[in-house]
């Protein structure tokens, strides 16, 4: 009887752990998402690194990214893709082209800056996870574990800079152990963008063919 009833505690005691973890989280992230919805614009430099131990692969690619709202300018792989609010600009120099597409087209990056800092709000369950410090710095991990079945995702962590509640590191596992790590770097704040900032300027290449 003791040990049924020591079992049920601890089991109890497991499941109220979880849902307190699963609380923080949620109220990290949510403190993470109401600082950053306060900004007017960000930018920062980013880090992409790939991984795959088993293959022995190993990327590491660096990039620049300014944000406004819905708008973002990234520079990414000698690349530059500018969203004006209504279309997607791809400028591929090592092609002399341009590809013009509908917001609602895919990213030919496969990096949509814009979502990249708020695209746990949905989709996820979240548990507390490891905390580090870095240079100094206090980061706290949250696992976010999909709600749906993904044949490919296993799981992502989300390190959160708790001193100023901002992303840090985006860290991406898949089901075949691929490893994706996005490090944000010298993150800056409102800047005094000009208004033609996310407006896209055909005469500065007059030579390269537009692919509608």
């Amino acid at each position: 009887m003791r040990t049924f009833f020591l079992t049920n505690f601890l089991f109890f005691l497991s499941l109220l752990l979880q849902a307190q973890n699963s609380e923080a989280a949620k109220n990290l992230l949510d403190e993470v998402s109401k600082t950053i919805d306060g900004f007017n614009n960000l930018s920062f430099n980013f880090t992409y690194v790939l991984e795959n131990r088993q293959e022995n692969i190993r990327q590491q690619t660096e990039g620049f990214a300014t944000i406004s709202g819905d708008l973002y300018k990234v520079n990414f792989l000698g690349n530059e893709q500018l969203f004006d609010g209504e279309k997607t600009y791809t400028v591929i120099p090592e092609n002399e082209e341009i590809t013009v597409s509908k917001s609602e087209d895919d990213n030919e990056f496969g990096i949509n800056p814009s979502e990249l800092l708020i695209f746990y709000k949905q989709g996820y369950a979240f548990q507390w996870d490891i905390k580090q410090k870095v240079a100094g710095r206090p980061i706290q991990f949250i696992k976010l574990i999909p709600n749906k079945e993904n044949n490919d995702l296993k799981y992502l962590l989300l390190g959160i800079d708790l001193r100023k509640k901002t992303i840090y590191r985006l860290i991406e596992v898949t089901t075949t152990d691929t490893r994706t790590t996005l490090t944000l770097k010298d993150l800056k704040t409102n800047l005094p963008l000009s208004p033609s900032f996310f407006s896209f300027d055909f005469s500065k290449y007059p030579d390269y063919y537009i692919n509608n």
